[in-house]
């Protein structure tokens, strides 16, 4: 019996490697796309949840775990290019020898620069709209980001694993369903789970530092500084691909290289 995943994951390297390698802008302005729409739901999540906290104390973080759930979707549906889905796509397809180790570099590279990109123009334009002229020091924004970055970097590398788990539980679920209202709600949910935990999501981290940033009290948020910044997507970034790279990228490629029925 044929692999599902397996055919999935080599036409999603197939074409991955075509569109990079015919047109790098191309692929550069679907990396920054995802970068926005990261940096897009956590400000619309954060902002919101904010207004809510001053009618009933606690239920912000449940709102903005899950408006930020929907900048998955956006970028699954939209078929934007997003680094840490890439991490497990390239680690499978390197793995079942359908894309070479330096093209996974290559592309993983470029992905995560211009999620990057996207994430900071997203967070100038959001700037100069004005609505972060009434983010607040003592408001969820800050809060998470000052959490994260106060992280060491052990905690950072384990956050990022096992945010990238449930990131990837998602876009393989997603992958696998047939039925397009039950890939919404798979995606939702695992996303859901690790923003809630705040845990470290590298080009999520890429939006909330930068939309920080930003800010009118930018200069006052602890511990945010060039150093401790890239510190931490360091971190975020190295955990992040265990989590999605290694633990399932290559767990399930290697799930499915098998003469056994058993297949996803």
């Amino acid at each position: 019996m044929e692999s599902s995943f397996v055919n999935i994951i080599e036409k999603n390297c197939q074409k991955k490697e075509n569109l990079i390698s015919k047109s790098i802008g191309r692929y550069a302005y679907r990396s920054m796309l995802a970068g926005a729409a990261l940096t897009l739901t956590t400000f619309a999540g954060t902002y919101s949840g904010d207004q809510v906290d001053k009618v009933i104390p606690g239920l912000g973080k449940f709102l903005y775990a899950f408006l930020f759930a929907f900048g998955l979707v956006y970028i699954l549906f939209m078929h934007m290019e997003l680094a840490t889905s890439n991490m497990m796509y390239l680690s499978a397809g390197a793995f079942l020898e359908k894309i070479n180790v330096k093209k996974v570099i290559y592309i993983l590279f470029i992905c995560t620069l211009f999620n990057l990109v996207g994430s900071i123009v997203t967070g100038w334009l959001i700037n100069q709209t004005g609505l972060l002229k009434s983010i607040m020091g003592d408001g969820l924004l800050i809060h998470m980001v000052e959490g994260k970055l106060a992280q060491d970097s052990l905690e950072i590398f384990f956050s990022g694993i096992v945010a990238n788990i449930f990131v990837n539980i998602a876009i393989i679920s997603y992958l696998l369903l047939k039925e397009e209202s039950s890939k919404v709600t798979i995606a939702l949910s695992a996303v859901f789970m690790f923003v809630y935990l705040g845990l470290n999501h590298v080009i999520a981290n890429f939006g909330s530092f930068l939309i920080a940033y930003f800010t009118n009290i930018g200069s006052q948020v602890e511990g945010l500084d060039i150093l401790n910044v890239l510190r931490q997507w360091l971190f975020a970034f190295i955990g992040n691909f265990v989590g999605g790279g290694l633990i399932l990228g290559l767990g399930y490629a290697w799930l499915n290289k098998t003469d056994s029925i058993y297949k996803d």
